[in-house]
């Protein structure tokens, strides 16, 4: 009984983030916090305190809905013991395979930083980009999406093997480009907190467009928006925290407070449901495959983007934007033949 509460102790800490400041005060050391490491354990505990008083403030506006926060609970639960260690093991490998094909060598200054956050932002797109236009990679990232809420928990709700392979590609790219591994680690950590403030929810933020700040970031009002299954929302605002590469590519949108967002993906997703929330794309690629007449047409379900179909019916999110045509609300979204188009 002891070793499970001691198991339970240490798992709310590590999701609290306050671990290591719990270690520093039982120490009586303080002086890692003058460390970068003992920085970052100083502002990891944020989010998590963020979550709670957004759940805090649903409960006290009675906006607080059980079924919003069950599943990345249960997600979150299943991931602490899947993928612990294999992102850290993935930019470990990345950085010591392709340190030697650097384009350039950066050293840790200012001007170096700018340049290797333009670049993590590159690198952060053509992840996410890839992760909605590659039918298998939005298998991996459709767990992300599936919640029909906003709110600082769905941070939490991730595919476990969605990390890794976001930092293969992130890392690889950056590596090189140059970017050194010490100052990739504090980009990662800046865009890291970032990427987890912007899916607050209307209980912390009702606004979240952060007025001029809205104009050079992506704010949560941005985030909100990729989130969307709107036919004008889908597939928009990649990037993380600069929105310099949704602009290149033009993939920006702002939201448009005369559309009401909609969030979730365009099949019918079971919320209730962990194996259908967490496994559901992967099942319906395998119908489709299964389906598919040839091996060609099987494989191109594993590369073309969700919603193609060998039929040439296809109901992909080009398909949708051009139609305006798009799942209505409720609990059910989208056709069982989707297989859960790629919504943001």
């Amino acid at each position: 009984m002891d070793n499970a509460f001691k198991i339970l102790y240490d798992e709310l800490l590590g999701f609290s983030g306050l671990g290591p400041l719990v270690e520093m005060y039982h120490k009586n050391d303080y002086s890692p916090l003058h460390t970068f490491g003992g920085l970052l354990s100083a502002i990891s505990p944020v989010i998590p305190l963020l979550l709670l008083i957004e759940i805090i403030r649903a409960l006290v506006y009675k906006r607080f809905r059980l079924e919003d926060y069950r599943m990345p609970f249960f997600v979150f639960i299943a991931n602490r013991f899947l993928s612990r260690f294999i992102s850290i093991a993935a930019v470990g490998f990345c950085i010591g395979l392709f340190s030697r094909f650097a384009l350039v060598q950066t050293s840790f200054t200012w001007y170096w930083f700018l340049y290797g956050y333009v670049v993590w932002e590159l690198a952060h797109f053509v992840y996410h980009y890839l992760a909605h236009k590659v039918r298998l990679f939005w298998c991996l990232h459709s767990t992300h999406h599936a919640p029909q809420a906003m709110n600082l928990s769905v941070t939490y709700m991730h595919f476990f093997l969605e990390a890794p392979y976001a930092d293969v590609i992130r890392t690889s790219i950056c590596i090189l480009a140059g970017v050194n591994p010490p100052m990739l680690f504090l980009i990662m950590a800046i865009d890291g907190t970032w990427g987890a403030f912007i899916h607050v929810g209307e209980n912390v933020m009702k606004d979240g467009r952060m007025g001029w700040l809205g104009r050079l970031i992506l704010t949560p009002s941005h985030h909100r928006v990729h989130h969307a299954r709107n036919p004008v929302y889908i597939d928009t605002n990649f990037c993380n925290l600069l929105n310099i590469w949704d602009r290149v590519f033009r993939t920006y949108q702002p939201e448009d407070q005369s559309v009401r967002i909609e969030y979730g993906i365009t099949r019918p997703v079971k919320t209730r449901s962990f194996t259908d929330m967490y496994f559901g794309e992967f099942v319906c690629l395998g119908r489709d495959v299964a389906r598919a007449p040839g091996l060609r047409n099987k494989l191109r379900y594993f590369v073309m983007p969700p919603g193609w179909s060998h039929t040439g019916e296809h109901k992909t999110a080009r398909v949708m934007k051009q139609s305006g045509d798009v799942a209505g609300s409720g609990d059910v979204a989208g056709s069982v033949d989707s297989a859960g188009k790629n919504i943001v």
